[in-house]
């Protein structure tokens, strides 16, 4: 069975091809909503899912009922479809395994499975492979939000320059959803006629600076820019809830972690370093390529033993204790000096 992933799953359903069995799960709920809710939408009309489209919810359906649900034919409709919610509660998950074998082809039974997996241990996680599609989406990370975050642009039909989207990265963090969310809302507070986000809207509708951020203090490390630098560290140490330090100290490690890899591609450009660090595109690639040429690689090494240190500074397990503000000067001041 080929390993199926979000986009492939998505490209098949938009073809109009769909599985007798879906089996959603894994750390990043975002994925499962997002299948779940396009079978729903797109996999009949509205007046078929009167009669065709039925919702269980794991904690209080058992295997047996679904099953029996799943056997039926669709009424007046090519399909039906079962979607089985907080299917992470299901208890008897192994009585599935009969029906696997012979799964109906008029069903499509959609199993959404929330922060979490099946245990590959059972022998119905071995059967859902072979018989079923099964997506086990990990957790994204950090530095693959400038990626989503585009792909969920070009869904829109809009654009937004690295700050934009830098600055939406570091203000929402991790959660797929809201991203998601706060696209939305930007698309419909852009001035009409108009495709591309700017700092400005970002800083208008989701309440972040645009002069001050994580972003804008990267590119001053970057270009060694002292005063750009200690201004904007000056700002978080007067904002410390907007800018927490442990927002600030995990993103520049990120960073600087990246640079000290780049260091070992056989191949210096953007190109070349992206696909050696596994990225999906040369987004954000140059920053890295001018850190090259900016700090020697030993300096690097030295950074990110600068960043830890200050990270256990913040958490009071290193030296004496310092306001978050000074800790970052000091470690601005080794970083640029």
């Amino acid at each position: 069975m080929a390993k199926y992933t979000y986009e492939s799953i998505m490209s098949e359903l938009k073809s109009g091809v769909y599985h007798p069995v879906y089996y959603l799960m894994g750390e990043e709920g975002y994925y499962t909503d997002k299948i779940t809710d396009y079978i729903i939408e797109n996999s009949l009309t509205e007046i078929e899912r009167d009669f065709n489209l039925t919702v269980f919810y794991g904690l209080e359906s058992d295997i047996d009922t679904i099953v029996t649900s799943a056997k039926r034919f669709p009424m007046m409709a090519e399909r039906q479809v079962i979607v089985v919610r907080e299917a992470q509660m299901l208890k008897n998950i192994d009585n599935l395994l009969f029906y696997l074998q012979n799964p109906q082809p008029t069903t499509v039974l959609v199993f959404a499975h929330k922060n979490g997996s099946i245990d590959k241990r059972k022998k119905v996680a071995a059967e859902l492979e072979r018989k079923g599609v099964v997506l086990d989406s990990k957790k994204m990370k950090d530095e693959q939000l400038p990626s989503f975050i585009n792909a969920c642009l070009r869904e829109k039909g809009l654009t937004a320059d690295n700050k934009s989207v830098q600055m939406m990265r570091e203000s929402i963090g991790v959660d797929l959803a809201r991203i998601a969310g706060e696209i939305d809302k930007l698309a419909i507070a852009m001035p009409q006629g108009t495709t591309t986000i700017t700092p400005e809207l970002v800083e208008e509708h989701i309440g972040i600076s645009k002069e001050y951020n994580n972003f804008e203090l990267q590119n001053a490390l970057v270009n060694k820019d002292i005063y750009k630098a200690n201004k904007i560290i000056n700002y978080f140490a007067q904002n410390p809830k907007k800018n927490p330090i442990q927002m600030t100290l995990a993103l520049l490690f990120s960073f600087f972690s990246n640079v000290m890899m780049s260091y070992y591609a056989p191949d210096k450009s953007e190109r070349g370093v992206a696909e050696f660090l596994g990225l999906r595109s040369t987004w954000g690639v140059g920053d890295y390529i001018k850190a090259m040429r900016n700090y020697k690689a030993v300096h690097v090494m030295e950074i990110l033993h600068l960043i830890r240190l200050a990270d256990a500074q913040s958490k009071g397990a290193e030296g004496p204790q310092m306001p978050d503000g000074e800790i970052m000067r000091e470690l601005l001041y080794k970083i640029l000096h």
